[in-house]
């Protein structure tokens, strides 16, 4: 980081809202933050166990990171270090999946200094995070969409479902110098559906039964439709053959309670990626959780856009960390989450993104220059 731009005052945010979102923005701006009144409104103010462990994750992967948190956990002083990477594992515990660290930790690794590799521990399959199979089937080729593709490798070696988890994912991803400028202003149309329903400790007929739910929906609207069956029996794994080109999805054993759910992605003509995802919730019968992540998807392709609403932030992210040239993406309807997104890129760039509405198709182009990020650190062998 220069040091014009640590020299700066701290940017103030105020609440626990987009916490991590605001940390890796502070890492790869090298500006420093303080958030404050952090819950302050609940009976149990300040920083929760599982933000504390993210910081650790954090200041793991980093050097030189230092975060102060007040007294009363209520705000936290957040001055970023060198992004370095390195080989570690992580146990996440349960109070989040795995997924809410490892989001992350895929958005930062491209920029380290060092190769990352990672094992996390915990719950890789939760309604309240991005689950495992999602990440990999979208957030992965979205990296190399934009030139992140050298070592990219991600495994799921055990299941772990709420509320013990005992999961495991492995992650690897090297260092890249740049990234490439991208016009993904053509959303397409949708070519296939793929998925992957997992039950593990249970029978293998949730799945199955919950796959043939999801297909007689989605059968109706396109006939190129694969769901795979990955089952997990105890702590020893059944083998199926359900292998992508990122790599094996199903050597792998179950963790400490039982649990299924089904992940699906609709892939279009030109590469844009929607998804829709969801676990089986207690009593609910497996067709149901497969007709209802089937109307999710349904819901996700109408909006339309290159993406889903939960990975329009990391295209933003990677446009503006691309070359000075001009990147272009086309998107549904604008989330919340979105909009603060692009105003906090606004705070840490000083990027702005031209927006543009095509009211005929329902979607908005969004439109900007990248800053020509450098990873300065990349250590060359």
């Amino acid at each position: 980081m220069s040091s014009t731009v640590s020299s700066l005052p701290p940017l103030e945010f105020e609440g626990c809202n987009y916490f991590r979102q605001r940390i890796i923005l502070s890492l790869l701006s090298g500006r420093a933050i303080r958030i404050i009144n952090i819950r302050t409104d609940e009976a149990d103010p300040g920083l929760v166990d599982y933000e504390v462990a993210f910081l650790k994750l954090i200041d793991r992967v980093t050097n030189g990171t230092n975060a102060t948190i007040g007294y009363t956990g209520s705000s936290v002083t957040f001055r970023p270090g060198a992004l370095i990477g390195g080989k570690l594992e992580f146990d996440c515990g349960v109070s989040r999946g795995i997924g809410y660290f490892l989001e992350p930790i895929i958005t930062l690794a491209p920029f380290c200094k060092k190769p990352t590799v990672i094992t996390l521990t915990g719950i890789t399959n939760s309604d309240n995070d991005l689950c495992v199979d999602t990440i990999r089937t979208v957030m992965l080729p979205t990296l190399i969409r934009f030139g992140i593709e050298d070592g990219l490798e991600m495994k799921i070696n055990r299941r772990g479902a709420p509320p013990l988890g005992g999961g495991e994912v492995f992650f690897r991803c090297l260092p890249v110098k740049a990234l490439k400028a991208v016009d993904f202003s053509d959303a397409g149309r949708i070519k296939r559906i793929r998925g992957i329903a997992y039950s593990a400790r249970m029978s293998p007929a949730h799945a199955s039964r919950s796959i043939e739910a999801a297909r007689s929906l989605l059968n109706k609207f396109i006939p190129d439709v694969y769901i795979y069956a990955d089952h997990y029996s105890g702590r020893k794994a059944k083998k199926t053959a359900a292998t992508t080109a990122l790599g094996e999805i199903a050597a792998a054993e179950a963790g400490l309670s039982p649990g299924y759910g089904i992940s699906l992605v609709a892939e279009s003509t030109t590469g844009a990626l929607l998804s829709a995802e969801s676990c089986g919730a207690a009593g609910e019968p497996p067709e149901e959780l497969g007709l209802r992540v089937a109307r999710l998807l349904y819901s996700a392709i109408d909006k339309g856009g290159i993406c889903d609403a939960l990975f329009q932030n990391l295209h933003l992210l990677l446009v503006t960390l691309s070359p000075e040239d001009v990147s272009r993406l086309r998107f549904g309807k604008l989330t919340p989450y979105t909009i603060q997104y692009l105003q906090d890129l606004k705070e840490f760039f000083g990027i702005v993104f031209k927006l543009k509405a095509d009211n005929e198709s329902r979607t908005v182009l969004l439109s900007a220059m990248g800053i020509g990020f450098t990873n300065v650190h990349r250590k060359i062998d």
